[in-house]
């Protein structure tokens, strides 16, 4: 799958973690911004998009995704990056649907028979035959 340029927009900020001073100096965390409102995407994998995406998607639309955990620019881009294309692979991805099935007799017989067990262990736990008012 390959994603538009145009689509993405990336903002570098001050990270925290490893580093040293350089984490004071230099802008090495990076912001991606996906649209996903005007990404040539078909409807279908925009909208399993946005179920995958949860909290990162903004009511706009803009998916966010957070890069902070390598101490280079180009190491989180790459990262961020490769979050996003994981993103969209699964949601281009379509779920199996799902064929009903109905339980075979033998199944449901003995389903009824540990019932039947469990009703009788129940009923031998309560108090015992004579009411003492």
């Amino acid at each position: 799958m390959v994603i538009d340029e145009r689509d993405i927009d990336e903002r570098f900020v001050r990270a925290s973690g490893p580093g040293g001073q350089n984490v004071n100096k230099v802008s090495t965390a990076v912001e991606l911004r996906f649209n996903v409102a005007t990404a040539s995407l078909p409807p279908d994998v925009k909208a399993r998009l946005a179920v995958l995406a949860g909290k990162r998607m903004t009511a706009d639309g803009i998916l966010m995704i957070d890069s902070r955990e390598h101490r280079t620019q180009a190491q989180n881009r790459e990262a961020a990056r490769a979050r996003l294309l994981a993103l969209v692979a699964a949601a281009v991805k379509r779920p199996r649907k799902r064929t009903a099935t109905k339980p075979k007799p033998a199944a449901r017989e003995a389903r009824l028979e540990t019932k039947k067990r469990r009703a009788t262990v129940k009923a031998l736990r309560g108090r015992s035959g004579s009411s003492e008012s």
